[in-house]
């Protein structure tokens, strides 16, 4: 149950970023981007504020409220699954640790290395960001993967905490 979990939230991970790269919803996505990118991204970026929400922007926000509540099932459902069983705090916390640990996985390698420095995927949306260093530099966001590392940690800790509570 926790590898098929995981497994949903990769899935799950890089359909919000597809979703979200093709729609482009909200200007706070480019934040993720490197700084050079965001740059050459600007014109479209201040292009997008000034126009209405349209359907295709509608769409992307619809997929981010979408993962997001998905994100949040993945750990209620292994939860659940952990109360049928009788989970211990440290079963708990071992499993919501493994699924946020192996979608971060996926996050880092998958998406930021392969995706970001080893593919035109976002090129291919973004052709005016073609040729930006930003594109083959893996680590530009080392601090904010960190953060994220550690409020799975915390994370898993105070959901472990809830469901121990629950039995």
């Amino acid at each position: 149950m926790t590898l098929l979990l995981s497994l949903v939230g990769c899935v799950l991970l890089f359909l919000c970023i597809w979703g979200v790269t093709v729609t482009m919803p909200t200007r706070l996505l480019a934040k993720n981007f490197p700084e050079d990118v965001q740059e050459k991204l600007q014109p479209r970026l201040e292009e997008l504020d000034l126009q209405p929400m349209s359907l295709c922007r509608i769409l992307g926000w619809v997929i981010l409220v979408f993962y997001c509540f998905s994100y949040v099932a993945l750990f209620v459902i292994g939860g659940i699954d952990g109360l049928h069983k009788g989970f211990s705090f440290w079963q708990f916390f071992l499993r919501f640790l493994m699924i946020g640990g192996v979608i971060k996985a996926f996050d880092i390698v998958a998406l930021d290395y392969v995706l970001l420095t080893k593919t035109h995927f976002f090129q291919h949306y973004f052709p005016e960001t073609e040729g930006s260093a930003g594109w083959q530099d893996f680590g530009y966001n080392r601090k904010q993967q960190i953060r994220q590392i550690v409020m799975t940690i915390i994370g898993s800790a105070v959901m472990a905490l809830i469901f121990t509570a629950l039995r």
